[in-house]
């Protein structure tokens, strides 16, 4: 019986880098009876072969996945016996990891419910699109890396039809006055009330960072965060933004998550804190200050690009989905912390945003039974289907900039992993959530604005 055959040093520095599920993959291959070697047809480049074992990499990666849950199970603190078996509500389906790891967060504290919403998957500690409601305590790895990671969207009195002739020249303007990317500074010196409060920077221990949160402000970062520009169904012309609080909020969430004794990776036990608590009290001083910065930023990046159009805003909508919010559910006051989950209220609006090339829509809370069991969240996007890694893997350029021309949306910047391909599709996504929400307006996107290919952004989640 053949062996599974695991790269050597040599290999490695002659040819590619080593791949973590490789020896895992070989294994499932010889298993299935193929020879892990032999050249199979490409999953999704035309005309290009690969080696049979990269056909069970995603196999080997769920079965990894799930080693590592068990383990973290195993990790964990004994739970109130009042909070154990509290309702998970499931929209859509999932990978069995992304549930595990769901599960693993509500063995943890006092978690009253919670939800994992129809874009989820895998993040840091807590799936992204999962909400948990918790009773006194809140979640800093809940919140994640990326506090008050949000959108905002503005329609404009300016008809699509007076600036579409403009749109390549617009679109430069655009990413020459904004600031995409990892680390950047804001060319431009934003002034900003949030900046002077002293009694808040004070109270959140932040304020050693002051300086560089006032370099960055207005900065958009890279991954998926963009500005893009749209045309509604009425003809008029929309601005959407999506990124959060930058370095400020990932410097925050390292800082406690550290002090909370958290760990930081995927498969790990929530650090959960009590809100009474001098270290919680601090935690939501900080949280509360990110909020407060990304709220800014945006609606800096979002007045710098109006000017560029022209025109005067006609309407706004405007929201944080990495938070935690004091909410009432069930006769309860309860912390009810969104990591890349929308809150959607009876009659609270909301900007969904899809893929690049998809459209985007303004969206708002229904009551139902539904809506309540989903703690009034819903998506905040359409939900990768593959890692950053993996879809560079699969897709090419030629690919991406296919499926954007089809849909007739110009883009500047913008990596493979960012590609539609790579996302599902938003209709489907919203359809698992029917009876929670309603779609307001539906976004065509023509023009998209983002970092540029390779950059990686360490202040997203």
């Amino acid at each position: 019986m053949q062996q599974a055959k695991t790269m050597t040093t040599e290999e490695t520095a002659q040819g590619r880098r080593p791949d973590p599920l490789e020896a895992r993959a070989r294994a499932l291959a010889l298993a299935a009876g193929l020879d892990p070697d032999s050249r199979i047809p490409h999953e999704s480049k035309e005309g290009r072969t690969m080696p049979a074992w990269v056909r069970f990499r995603t196999a080997a990666r769920t079965a990894r996945q799930a080693e590592i849950a068990e383990d973290a199970r195993g990790a964990l603190a004994p739970q109130p016996a009042a909070y154990r078996d509290s309702p998970l509500t499931v929209f859509g389906a999932h990978e069995q990891a992304t549930l595990d790891q769901m599960r693993n967060c509500m063995a943890v504290g006092r978690a009253v419910a919670g939800v994992v919403c129809a874009d989820g998957h895998l993040g840091y500690a807590q799936p992204v699109g999962g909400v948990i409601a918790y009773e006194g305590q809140v979640s800093i790895s809940g919140v994640g890396f990326d506090i008050a990671c949000g959108n905002m969207a503005v329609r404009l009195d300016t008809p699509f039809a007076a600036i579409r002739g403009r749109l390549p020249v617009i679109l430069s303007d655009i990413t020459g006055v904004i600031s995409f990317g990892v680390g950047r500074a804001n060319a431009e010196r934003v002034q900003h009330p949030v900046l002077d409060d002293d009694a808040a920077w004070q109270a959140s221990g932040m304020a050693d960072y002051r300086q560089k949160a006032a370099a960055q402000l207005g900065t958009v970062g890279s991954g998926n965060h963009y500005v893009d520009l749209f045309e509604d169904e009425a003809g008029l012309t929309w601005i959407g933004v999506h990124f959060g609080s930058r370095g400020l909020g990932h410097t925050s969430a390292t800082r406690y998550l550290k002090l909370a004794g958290g760990k930081d990776g995927m498969h790990v036990p929530p650090a959960v804190v009590e809100e009474e608590g001098k270290l919680g009290q601090r935690y939501l001083a900080a949280m509360d200050l990110a909020g407060r910065y990304a709220y800014a930023g945006r609606e800096w990046v979002v007045e710098r690009v109006r000017r560029i159009l022209g025109g005067a805003v006609t309407d706004s909508v405007h929201n944080h989905h990495n938070f935690a919010w004091r909410e009432r559910h069930g006769g309860r006051d309860l912390w009810v912390v969104r990591k890349g989950a929308t809150p959607a209220s009876p009659g609270q609006r909301g900007f969904v945003g899809g893929s690049m090339g998809d459209d985007a829509v303004i969206l708002e809370g229904v009551e139902s039974p539904a809506a309540a069991a989903a703690l009034y969240s819903t998506v905040h996007g359409a939900g990768c289907v593959f890692g950053r890694k993996e879809a560079i893997r699969r897709f090419t350029r030629p690919q991406m900039e296919a499926w954007l021309q089809e849909r007739g949306a110009l883009l500047a910047g913008g990596g493979l992993d960012e590609s539609p391909m790579a996302y599902r599709r938003l209709p489907e996504v919203l359809a698992r959530h029917e009876g929670t929400v309603r779609v307001l307006h539906r976004l065509r996107p023509v023009a998209v604005a983002m970092a540029g290919e390779g950059e990686f952004d360490p202040f997203k989640d």
